[in-house]
């Protein structure tokens, strides 16, 4: 039997990669194939960053998973998703009708507080947190939930105002991030030990490309409790706080 010719190199580093490697040429320029499949990403993460969040279908889905806590709808200080996009301070701190609503729970210690915020791709948030929120909650009995919120046009750093709100000693914000070229879709995980505002990013931990091509759910939802666990037993999140794969997996 002949022996199969090796791969080209060019194929060969596309099976490990989405990315945009070894490219065919016509002449001096690119192949249209590859100039059409530039464009259609590029709308596609542009389309990610301008859509808007369908917000009640959102609160229904994640309803639907939780018993012993309820899901409340939050606006961030930006209006609109162009204010959103222009004044990235504004998707940081609440609007005040949704401090009234805060403020309409009793006070109380909570243990983790879930934010889910569209952050700059609406499209991976609908996709992927409440798939994720089936994962992870069912691991979470020994923590006492706050109310988990949806926040329209909200930023990582919305959690540490609405954690300050209910007194909780973790927040977890799962937030659509920014889109590329091959991932329109990727969300994000934040965790934040005793969320108050004026926390930095140096203070948090991500748990990143959370979505079908990239961290699975189960995986996620794993890296996400250890985080937690250890989070609450030493007291901090952060630079401080290490993940240990081998005790992950």
């Amino acid at each position: 039997m002949k022996d199969l010719a090796p791969a080209p190199i060019p194929a060969q580093l596309r099976a490990f990669t989405p990315a945009r490697v070894a490219l065919g040429r016509t002449g001096v320029s690119q192949q249209t194939r590859d100039v059409l499949s530039f464009q259609l990403s590029h709308a596609r993460a542009r389309d990610a960053v301008h859509a808007e969040i369908d917000a009640p279908a959102l609160v229904a889905s994640i309803a639907a998973l939780v018993r012993n806590a309820p899901v409340i709808r939050l606006h961030s200080a930006a209006p609109d998703r162009t204010t959103y996009l222009q004044r990235p301070d504004l998707g940081r701190i609440l609007d005040q009708s949704s401090r009234n609503t805060l403020a309409g729970f009793a006070p109380a210690s909570a243990g983790v507080v879930f934010v889910v915020a569209d952050g700059l791709s609406a499209l991976a948030v609908e996709r992927h947190a409440p798939a994720l929120l089936a994962e992870v909650l069912p691991r979470l009995i020994s923590f006492t939930l706050a109310p988990i919120c949806i926040v329209v046009q909200g930023r990582v750093a919305i959690g540490d105002e609405i954690g300050s709100a209910f007194g909780a000693d973790l927040g977890v914000v799962l937030i659509g991030e920014r889109p590329g070229l091959s991932s329109p879709d990727s969300l994000g995980a934040y965790i934040t030990w005793q969320p108050r505002p004026g926390r930095t990013d140096a203070e948090r931990n991500c748990i990143s490309n959370v979505r079908t091509e990239g961290i699975s759910y189960a995986l996620a939802a794993r890296k996400l409790h250890f985080l937690m666990q250890e989070a609450r037993s030493l007291k901090l999140s952060g630079v401080r706080l290490k993940e240990d794969s081998k005790r992950i997996l």
